[in-house]
């Protein structure tokens, strides 16, 4: 049977402790890719053990990839790869699976796979990589619902490549085809969040040239296969994972310290909260949250998404929750993904006072109380939206479909019920 969480309300601000944040899912992924770049062995450390690793691991075990991976270290030996089409039924269900299709391209010369897939949070179309690998002289063709791209003779050339809409996976997984790619390739309007950043470094230590990486604009010179050097690299933390716990902190902590976390990733979400009357202590690693007192209220205030430095989209349903218990309205504007609101009529459901206004925005009047409620979580983010609107509401709620939210959070059960939230995970 599936599983899924049982959650009954704090009532109140109950929570306190610490709560150590993992090593970032969308960094960890990249970083599972990048190893097919690699004439040597490829260690990560500080590695999440979630449902998306996992299947990405496997995807490449599936091809031919030596893989151990245990206690968060991952070592992937890709030098073995003997298959260059992705594995269908796992590529399908996983839209990080695309990243893989650079650095294979770029090694192998030719790549397969079927069109990704992922959360259903809005239309992720694949004209950006489609018309990127023809500049950088691939041949494309499409048969039945797979891609089959091939390189020119002598491999993937450098070329210009300006991104109509910034596009982390883009970045991504552009950056790492040039590596290999012959001459220069400049990315522009290149998307700038740190998971990149740290990408980049990775390559850098290991023989890319690659400069640029943060800014809009990222230059890459073409090389030989990377040289891990015996080092081992350590996986960033996860800034959604930070912010989530932030706002949950905000909502129902006496006080609650975030660990292991860098406070520069999400200083756009810092700024909102502190505007909404949440104290925020900052440190060098850590972040300090406690919920307002009973007498005190939660202000609301307006709030959009954006590409990094802005507000990220996945934070947008776990701020969104935030906002029903602030006063007055709010109005949250999603300006990444058109189906990323789909999971406002649960929240209404549990005494929620949103309407919705276009694809994009919504309006949130509050305060509201939630009650306790059966939930189906749709996707990643909203899942872990609907915990923090279930530790906040009176009562009990029951959320399904667990898988999603296992997906990129690790044991997040077990790490909630150390800080107070009264959380099972059940048949």
């Amino acid at each position: 049977m599936p599983e899924h969480f049982s959650i009954r309300g704090a009532k109140g601000r109950t929570l306190s402790g610490k709560i150590a944040v993992c090593g970032a899912k969308n960094a960890a992924l990249k970083g599972v890719a990048a190893s097919i770049l690699f004439r040597t062995p490829l260690t990560l450390t500080n590695v999440p053990e979630i449902e998306d690793v996992s299947r990405m691991l496997e995807i490449l075990r599936t091809m031919g990839a030596q893989i151990t991976f245990g206690e968060h270290q991952a070592t992937i030996d890709a030098r073995g790869l003997s298959e260059t089409t992705l594995t269908p039924d796992i590529a399908k269900r996983l839209r990080a699976s695309i990243v893989l299709t650079g650095p294979i391209l770029a090694r192998h010369g030719f790549v397969r796979f079927p069109h990704p897939g992922g959360c259903v949070i809005g239309e992720r179309p694949i004209d950006l990589f489609i018309e990127g690998y023809k500049k950088m002289g691939a041949q494309v063709k499409q048969s039945g619902k797979f891609y089959d791209i091939r390189a020119q003779r002598g491999g993937l050339r450098g070329a210009e490549l300006f991104f109509r809409l910034q596009s982390v996976t883009g970045t991504e997984t552009f950056m790492m085809a040039a590596v290999l790619a012959k001459g220069r390739t400049v990315i522009k309007n290149a998307a700038m969040e740190p998971e990149i950043k740290w990408l980049a470094d990775l390559l850098n230590a290991s023989g890319a040239h690659i400069s640029g990486a943060g800014t809009p604009t990222i230059t890459i010179e073409g090389g030989d296969p990377l040289d891990a050097q015996g080092k081992s690299f350590r996986v960033i933390p996860d800034r959604i994972e930070a912010g989530s716990f932030l706002i949950l902190g905000a909502l129902a902590a006496k006080r609650l310290l975030i660990d292991e976390m860098v406070p520069e990733h999400i200083e756009s979400l810092i700024e909102i909260l502190s505007a909404t009357g949440v104290k925020i202590v900052r440190g060098e690693r850590s972040l300090s949250v406690s919920a307002p007192k009973r007498w005190q209220t939660l202000r609301s205030v307006s709030v959009r998404t954006h590409e990094y430095p802005g507000l990220a989209t996945d934070l947008q349903a776990p701020l969104t929750v935030f906002m029903t218990q602030a006063l007055g309205e709010s109005l949250v504007f999603e300006t990444i993904f058109e189906g990323r609101l789909s999971y406002i009529e649960s929240l209404n459901r549990m005494g929620a006072n949103i309407a919705m206004m276009d694809p994009h925005r919504v309006l949130v009047k509050g305060p509201t109380p939630l009650s306790g409620k059966q939930l189906e979580s749709p996707d990643l983010r909203a899942g872990l939206a609907f915990v923090i609107a279930a530790v906040t509401a009176e009562g009990t709620s029951v959320i399904h479909n667990i898988y999603n939210i296992d997906r990129g959070y690790e044991r997040i059960e077990e790490r909630l019920r150390a800080i107070g939230v009264d959380i099972v995970r059940a048949n």
